[in-house]
């Protein structure tokens, strides 16, 4: 099990934030461990007020790093933090000009449901309605996806994909999609479901 980091209680948020990004930087072999401290680090990225402390200890990189990560719950936590901060227009900026979108487009393949689910939020976070100034956001392997996902049982992801589609896809992107094989669509399987969902 992680400890804590030892923090002066005196030190405040950013000191707290910057020793979780320390002890993730030097926690070399726990995985558990790394996959808590992310786990933190994308819980505080929820807060808006936080995300001065984070573009300052340069988490969004953080973040972005670990999407090519082999063990798929960083990849989750990434990513889902990755969706709390691109709200914000400065962290999105900071996402679509350091290359962070062909990294984000990739977790659409994961097994996991919760990482899917969050890299469709954060394509829709960082896509505008109407005509994209990122057009690899709206590319027809990812309209290709997100007409699958749109088939999903799952109601979250069919509806994520449903209004990606409706919102920040042109009636000629979609058709577009329809008309090419299917295979193109990054090879993407539908993600299996982690359990039940309780009603």
């Amino acid at each position: 099990m992680a400890q804590k980091p030892k923090v002066d209680p005196h030190v405040g948020r950013l000191g707290y934030l910057q020793a979780l990004v320390t002890e993730f930087q030097e926690t070399e072999s726990q995985a558990d461990a790394k996959e808590q401290v992310l786990a933190n680090l994308a819980n505080f990225a929820y807060d808006p007020s936080n995300y001065q402390y984070l573009r300052q200890l340069q988490v969004l990189d953080l973040f972005l790093d670990s999407l090519s990560e082999e063990n798929e719950t960083l990849v989750e936590f990434a990513i889902g933090g990755l969706c709390n901060l691109c709200a914000d227009r400065a962290n999105k900026e900071h996402i679509l000009q350091t290359g962070g979108v062909p990294l984000i487009i990739n977790c659409l393949s994961s097994p996991k449901e919760e990482t899917v689910l969050s890299a469709v939020t954060t394509i829709m976070y960082l896509s505008s309605p109407g005509p994209s100034s990122h057009p690899e956001l709206t590319a027809t392997p990812v309209v290709q996806c997100m007409l699958r996902f749109s088939l999903s049982a799952n109601t979250r992801l069919r509806n994520l994909a449903q209004v990606f589609l409706e919102d920040f896809c042109s009636p000629s992107q979609v058709a577009e999609a329809r008309r090419r094989p299917a295979h193109s669509a990054l090879g993407i399987p539908l993600p299996r479901t982690e359990a039940p969902q309780q009603p």
